[in-house]
């Protein structure tokens, strides 16, 4: 039975996507920068016309993108009279925009909890995404989770937590229920934002599906940054430089990256690989600001190795078209 157990797992190792997982990893090392340039921008700028700015560039990079594949794609047919959209278009709007809500609304919970509870305790709350994702999987798209996958969960969490552990117990979580109660609330779209990002692309490429996104959220946006904000646009080129690459490297390739691995992975496992995000942060810190990096972080980053490694060794990592194919 043992042996079998050990086929049966290798099996399972050699269905997972090389491509996917690199993008994977690529995604998560971008995302982990974007602190990095929400901090720079925002010199010059708020929280919410920072988001905003990063939105409207994404959505116009990748409709030149989407333009760019449509004329390739094209020209490789031979085709000389215009295609007709794409059949589940129609179908499909109120996905794409909902998309894009969740990720707006879940940003704006994300940058006022902050403003009212300590980063630590925001922190701790969205460290709850995953949670999130698997239980909207389990009751929306009634797909299950082995023993295994749990585990890697539950193990991955702990691990994130650790990061933020001594700043936790130094706040009073009474004078900050509201600032932790928006934390948690944007962890739920967080966690609901993958589940809509894979049922999309069992039709749409991951450039189709960002460009409704970023559109969606920057238009949603306007009317916040019109009453929250006194500036809407950097003032300089310096002040420009960190905005367009938090588009670039937080929503092109952060995101995309992470929007195309939902091909093949499952929304649970990517959700749950974004916990390593903070730890990639932290290195990062180390490296460019050369901020101390304490024995928590270091056992943090090894908890959450080990969480990562039960959930990728779990046929709960794969989608499920995936796993039936």
């Amino acid at each position: 039975m043992n042996a079998q157990a050990k086929v049966l797992q290798f099996n399972h190792l050699s269905l997972l996507p090389i491509d996917s997982l690199a993008a994977l990893f690529g995604s998560m090392v971008c995302l982990s920068l974007t602190p990095i340039f929400i901090r720079l921008s925002e010199y010059e700028l708020g929280p919410n016309a920072t988001i905003f700015n990063r939105f409207w560039i994404a959505a116009i990079a990748f409709g030149l993108v989407s333009q760019l594949l449509t004329v390739r794609r094209r020209k490789r047919k031979n085709e000389t009279q215009i295609e007709p959209k794409e059949p589940h278009l129609a179908k499909a709007v109120k996905l794409l925009i909902a998309d894009g809500v969740l990720l707006s609304i879940g940003l704006i919970f994300w940058s006022w909890s902050l403003t009212q509870t300590s980063i630590a305790h925001s922190s701790i709350m969205h460290n709850l995404v995953p949670m999130f994702t698997v239980l909207g999987a389990w009751l929306a798209l009634s797909q299950t989770f082995n023993r295994r996958f749990l585990l890697g969960m539950f193990v991955a969490i702990c691990g994130s937590a650790l990061l933020d552990i001594n700043d936790l117990f130094s706040f009073k979580i009474s004078e900050q229920l509201l600032g932790d109660l928006a934390a948690l609330l944007s962890a739920i779209f967080f966690g609901i934002h993958p589940l809509i990002v894979q049922k999309l692309r069992t039709h749409f490429n991951p450039v189709t599906i960002m460009t409704w996104s970023s559109t969606t959220s920057a238009l949603l946006l306007l009317p916040v940054v019109l009453i929250t904000e006194n500036q809407f646009f950097p003032s300089s080129l310096t002040g420009w430089l960190p905005v367009i690459a938090q588009a670039i490297c937080g929503q092109m390739l952060g995101v995309g990256l992470w929007a195309y691995c939902l091909k093949k992975l499952s929304a649970g496992f990517t959700s749950l690989v974004a916990l390593f995000i903070p730890a990639i942060s932290a290195i990062e810190g180390w490296v460019i600001f050369s901020e101390n990096l304490n024995l928590s972080t270091l056992v943090s980053f090894l908890i959450i190795l080990l969480g990562m490694y039960l959930a990728i060794s779990s046929k709960s990592a794969l989608n499920s078209e995936v796993v039936k194919s």
